[in-house]
């Protein structure tokens, strides 16, 4: 409609009424094209999320030397609960098999999702997360599979912090669904949630309110869909603001 209005009124002021014949309609096919090449940026951007995904999950999880077959099971689950079917779900499968081959580069992976990402930090810190949430299907990240992740989060330009709150969030939210309901939170229960959260025990309500509403904000799934997150995986963006939920929650709880 603007690309149809500033084309009307450039055509009018060089033709008059013929002119603004003219203008309106090449300003209707110039907002077409403009909105036909943005759905495609973010089909591509959305395509190439999944397929660096998958790849640096294979790397991820051969960290220690070898792929079990647990580990294995961890990805397929993944392609079902990304509702992956058809040709995304073989892509998936090939890029990880990519991934734990020994030639692969997984520096070049992470400098090219950068790139089609446009290096968007709530795009990258959701590619962070769910390369946590593969390793730490039990609720436990292995020594070598944490190395591996500080890695990936520094090729990614984010601080190694990120992985610490990724882990306590997920540790929190593991012990959140184990625990018994209504039970008191235990003192490393608390302190993951903090870490959750990115705070220090020693900040004020406030503080930890306006870092709550940053990350709710953030991480909103409505938000990271509109900057290329795959719909697939909407369901672990929203997972994860359950996540953010749960830790200020435990925070609130401690603080009465």
């Amino acid at each position: 409609m603007f690309g149809l209005f500033i084309g009307g009124l450039i055509g009018y002021l060089f033709g008059r009424f013929p002119g603004l014949l003219i203008g309106a309609i090449a300003g209707a096919l110039l907002t077409r094209y403009i909105k036909s090449r943005l759905f495609q940026k973010l089909r591509n951007v959305q395509t190439d999320f999944l397929e660096s995904v998958f790849a640096v999950m294979g790397a991820l999880c051969k960290a220690d030397g070898v792929v079990t077959r647990d580990e294995i099971q961890v990805a397929e689950g993944l392609f079902d609960r990304f509702r992956l079917s058809g040709e995304h779900r073989e892509r998936a499968k090939a890029a990880f098999n990519r991934g734990k081959a020994d030639d692969f580069d997984l520096d070049a992976e992470l400098q090219h999702f950068l790139k089609v990402s446009g290096r968007q930090p709530s795009l990258l810190q959701m590619f962070l997360q769910v390369q946590v949430s593969a390793v730490a299907a039990d609720g436990v990240v292995h020594p070598a599979e944490h190395e591996m992740l500080v890695r990936i989060a520094r090729g990614l330009g984010l601080p190694e912090a990120q992985v610490d709150q990724l882990e306590a969030m997920l540790r929190g939210a593991h012990a959140g669904q184990s625990g018994a309901s209504g039970q008191a939170s235990s003192a490393s229960q608390i302190d993951d949630a903090y870490k959750a959260l990115g705070v220090s025990p020693s900040a004020s309500d406030a503080e930890i309110k306006k870092a709550y509403r940053k990350l709710m904000s953030e991480n909103h799934p409505d938000k990271l869909a509109g900057r290329g997150l795959p719909e697939s995986m909407r369901e672990m963006a929203e997972e994860r603001t359950r996540e953010i939920s749960h830790a200020y929650d435990v925070i609130k709880e401690a603080r009465k």
